[in-house]
């Protein structure tokens, strides 16, 4: 059985992305929530952020995040996470953002999660910005 769970604080951005996926839509759970707040965590043997962990400049939000990580994703699950790089911006969309090495934010996760492998990308920002990105993968061991 395969589920996907998918969290915005946006409706708008989550009715968009259901629109994509015509009716197909119903077969993900959606949750419109801030990350950082209380939600109910589905337990899950994938997380993946793309983007979302860097703009948690705040430890307080960061601690909460990975609370909701610790208590979602199953013991041996996947954790995938794409935040800016050391030489990435200090901004993003005009707000501050957190930047990581791969060590870096594998220090901020906690030992139980083990690195497994981490692959930069320069990405291209629509107004032709480049923006450096590690991709880093991580098992979660408790």
């Amino acid at each position: 059985m395969t589920c996907v769970t998918v969290l915005d604080i946006s409706r708008a951005a989550l009715n968009r992305a259901k629109a994509r996926l015509g009716a197909e839509h119903g077969r993900v759970r959606w949750i419109e929530a801030d990350v950082t707040a209380d939600w109910q965590v589905p337990t899950v043997d994938i997380w993946h952020d793309r983007a979302v962990f860097h703009f948690l400049t705040r430890a307080a939000d960061r601690a909460r995040y990975l609370a909701h990580v610790r208590c979602g994703l199953r013991g041996g699950g996947t954790l995938i996470m794409a935040t800016f790089g050391p030489d990435g911006p200090a901004k993003c969309s005009g707000l501050p953002v957190m930047r990581y090495s791969p060590d870096a934010l594998a220090a901020e996760l906690g030992a139980e999660f083990r690195l497994q492998e981490a692959i930069p990308e320069r990405h291209t920002t629509p107004s032709g910005t480049t923006q450096a990105f590690w991709y880093s993968w991580f098992t979660f061991e408790v």
